[in-house]
């Protein structure tokens, strides 16, 4: 608490929200698709992903330090590229489109989970029912000016760690080596390619550093809270991965992509353990919906009122909520949710926010000497999330020709909304040369 009586975050407050924004749709989302694509080498591309979060929450932490603003990403592009503004707009449209990608990625897990739980999981009707309902629900509460409260939060993020936990060490005891090897039965390449495709499942580290003027002791705590909730996270991940790869075949894991850690959970904790799966994923993917979808709405109004995003976004209720940009957040979500696939959502908002951390990187590289950053770790940094990237590209050019088409579609449209958006109403570079001397 600080002198003016204001509760501050620590350790504690900002694990919780690292390690539950990641595992808000994570493990559950993509498990299956991560057997499908990397077979039983599963556990090693969570443990790739791992490794592209540790890179780049290495700047994350070194800028968020530097610069003390809860505008995080495009906060620091802004600084990085002061006479270049479409850079920072281009990477905060990005984020906000990334946020759309997350919010229908977790609605698509919800209700994938409620229809195995209802018995209704091969009725694809029964699954966008839940997924839309449960959009609409939260765009009501956030309407309302109703978010979850801290205590909430934490008690929701410990009931997923201990269930995951539970199905790790209960699994542990029935794992089959012969469904372990060959352990590159796909290549090599596909540990790679489906630690590219999960991304998303680590994203949630970044929520840390929009809270860094409401966190005790910043320069000690926010490089705990960043590292320890990614390392926490990937423990989990790897733990579960490894336990579902060991009871279950690729075939069967394969066949269930939608909820394939509920059906994981069958060989050693039976059908209860199939519920209690079910149940932590709607409870996991509730929270992260909502927890988005405040956070986003309040990042596109702050943007609308730098002239960033088109005014009406910071259009705001009598509740002091944007309500504008909290309805276009699910109008959109719900489109994808309804009309996409789980891969094509996934691999969608990973390869985002892949290109975000990418160029978060090279915002660090450019201001290492406000930073104190080690050039060496940031350039293996960037290394590794241009090859991971790269054969992300590589194998959608191969296997998903019309999801890379897409992909590279919604980038370029991107990038022509906000330099036409720019050209109009972006502050001139001197204005913002004065904002970058003070």
């Amino acid at each position: 608490m600080n002198a003016t009586g204001t509760q501050k975050l620590g350790i504690p407050e900002l694990l919780a929200m690292g390690i539950g924004g990641m595992i808000g749709g994570g493990i559950f989302s993509v498990l299956g698709m991560t057997v499908e694509i990397a077979g039983h080498a599963a556990p090693l591309a969570f443990a790739i992903g791992s490794l592209v979060a540790l890179a780049a929450g290495y700047s994350y932490v070194k800028l968020a330090l530097g610069f003390h603003s809860d505008g995080a990403s495009f906060t620091y592009l802004e600084r990085a590229f002061p006479k270049h503004p479409n850079v920072a707009g281009i990477t905060g449209w990005a984020v906000v489109v990334g946020y759309v990608g997350t919010l229908a990625l977790y609605a698509y897990t919800f209700g994938a989970y409620g229809a195995h739980l209802l018995g209704s999981a091969e009725s694809p009707a029964v699954r966008m029912v839940l997924s839309a309902g449960v959009l609409l629900f939260f765009m009501v509460v956030n309407l309302r000016g109703v978010h979850a409260s801290g205590v909430t939060e934490d008690l929701i993020v410990a009931t997923k760690v201990i269930l995951l936990g539970l199905f790790a060490i209960a699994g542990a005891f029935y794992i089959k080596q012969d469904h372990l090897v060959p352990v590159f039965e796909k290549g090599v390449s596909s540990v790679f390619v489906a630690g590219a495709m999960i991304f998303v499942a680590f994203e949630g580290f970044q929520l840390i550093t929009n809270a860094v003027l409401e966190t005790e002791n910043p320069t000690r705590n926010i490089p705990r809270g960043i590292y320890g909730s990614i390392v926490v996270t990937s423990l989990i991940y790897i733990g579960v991965a490894l336990v579902a790869v060991g009871n279950l075949t690729v075939e069967e894991l394969t066949a269930a992509e939608e909820y394939a850690l509920s059906v994981a959970a069958k060989p050693a904790l039976g059908n209860a353990g199939q519920i209690l799966v079910d149940i932590a994923a709607l409870l996991a993917t509730s929270s992260a919906i909502n927890a988005t979808a405040f956070g986003a709405s309040r990042m596109m109004a702050e943007m609308a009122t730098g002239k960033r995003m088109p005014a009406a976004f910071s259009f705001r209720s009598r509740a002091d909520v944007p309500w504008v940009a909290v309805v276009a957040l699910t109008g959109l979500a719900m489109v994808f949710t309804i009309l996409g696939g789980l891969e094509t959502i996934a691999t969608f908002s990973s390869a985002t926010f892949l290109l975000v951390s990418l160029g978060v990187s090279v915002a660090n590289l450019r201001l290492r000497s406000r930073t104190n950053s080690k050039l060496s770790l940031i350039l293996l940094g960037i290394g590794l999330m241009l090859t991971t990237l790269s054969l992300l590209i590589t194998h959608l050019a191969a296997n998903e020709p019309t999801t890379l088409f897409w992909l590279i579609g919604f980038f370029a449209a991107i990038a022509i909304v906000e330099i036409i958006f720019c050209q109009r109403e972006c502050p001139t570079p001197t204005e913002k040369d004065d904002v970058d001397a003070t």
